[in-house]
């Protein structure tokens, strides 16, 4: 039996027995007060909608949120209905995702979230890098600011110590990487140049520095549980794939993508230390949808290859639009649009960040980083 063979079944077990311990419909106990989340168009539940340029990633026209509980429409979810942030929401006890920052901002609600619920400051399309799609969506930095400035009218209205409670027991959920591995990728295919050992490790380092600065800032705004969900396979989304005459993923991405989530790994061993009453939790994205690759039809899949919503080749080679193609059962296939997963994939990940194998998180699960004092 085979590495990802065994990986496979023992995420299926985990899923199976989830679902018989679990709560039952419709009960929800809220394990932390509220959830604060940064990223990129994974988590992204509207900002980009409220975001001017042509150039800017939106998913708010239809199929986009076909199958969305409650309304069936688009609402800026890179999904056919919720997204990774839901499903983590949903698992520490709340309905959905936060709203997103710019949402409430424009509708004056963002302080009584920010106190109840949280805010998603998650951006389509950002990265780790500021320069990664500049101009076209809100970087992660950025994001951390508008955050600082949250905390800032937090503290107005309810007292430094109320608020410096309420962070210290919320869920900070980070996604973000795969847009940089994008660009970085492009750079050297249109520079015609295979990239060397040294670009790598220059390219790496400015991640890690970068990533690094964002979790010690959120450490110092106060955050204290941080839940981080490392770049998946990038080489295996449809998009990428369609780019090969076979259909085949691209291990040049994907060792990229390995590379980094090892070396984001070593970063948080180290950094913890240094941030004392911190707890952390990666969400390995790249193993498991590896694993759910190589066996996508003990998961319910029938295709882990090809877009739900889009054209031409592996539903890849156009957009998902009113005027695209939509599968007929958008439950057996694992992406969604050419880069995104459908919303029966974000639910089964979710449930292995929580319940499942324990070599889907580490050091700990994100059940048990919610749970920590």
């Amino acid at each position: 039996m085979g590495r990802y063979e065994l990986a496979t079944k023992a995420l299926v077990l985990s899923l199976v027995l989830g679902a018989v311990a679990g709560t039952r419909p419709g009960e929800l106990v809220r394990k932390v007060p509220a959830m604060y989340v940064f990223g990129d168009s994974t988590l992204d539940v509207g900002n980009n909608n409220y975001l001017q340029g042509e150039g800017v990633p939106r998913a708010n026209k239809p199929f986009y949120g076909i199958d969305l509980p409650g309304s069936g429409k688009p609402t800026g979810r890179f999904s056919n209905g919720y997204n990774t942030a839901d499903f983590v929401a949903q698992s520490l006890g709340f309905h959905k995702s936060p709203l997103a920052y710019l949402v409430l901002k424009a509708h004056d609600k963002l302080i009584p979230s920010a106190k109840s619920r949280g805010v998603s400051y998650a951006s389509a399309g950002s990265g780790i890098l500021d320069s990664t799609h500049a101009g076209n969506n809100i970087p992660l930095s950025q994001q951390v600011r508008l955050f600082e400035s949250t905390k800032a009218e937090m503290k107005a209205k309810m007292g430094p110590n109320a608020v410096s409670y309420l962070i210290s027991k919320s869920f900070f959920l980070l996604g973000a990487g795969s847009n940089d591995l994008f660009v970085f990728a492009t750079s050297m295919a249109k520079q015609n140049k295979t990239a060397t050992q040294t670009d790598v490790t220059a390219f790496y380092g400015s991640l890690l520095s970068n990533y690094s600065a964002t979790i010690t800032e959120l450490y110092k705004l106060g955050a204290r549980k941080v839940a981080i969900v490392n770049v998946g396979p990038v080489g295996c989304v449809p998009g990428v794939r369609v780019l090969d005459p076979t259909g085949a993923c691209s291990d040049g991405l994907n060792k990229l993508a390995a590379g980094f989530d090892a070396a984001l790994k070593s970063l948080l061993a180290e950094l913890a230390p240094k941030l004392p009453g911190m707890a952390y939790s990666i969400a390995d994205s790249f193993r498991l949808t590896q694993a759910a690759l190589a066996n996508p039809v003990a998961l319910g899949f029938s295709s882990s290859d090809s877009a739900c919503c889009g054209s031409g080749r592996l539903g890849a080679q156009g957009d998902c639009t009113p005027a695209a193609t939509l599968c007929p059962d958008r439950d057996r296939f694992v992406f969604w649009d050419s880069v995104h997963p459908s919303q029966r994939s974000a639910m089964i990940a979710v449930k292995a960040y929580f319940d499942g194998p324990t070599h889907y998180t580490t050091p700990i699960t994100f059940k048990q980083l919610a749970t920590a004092s």
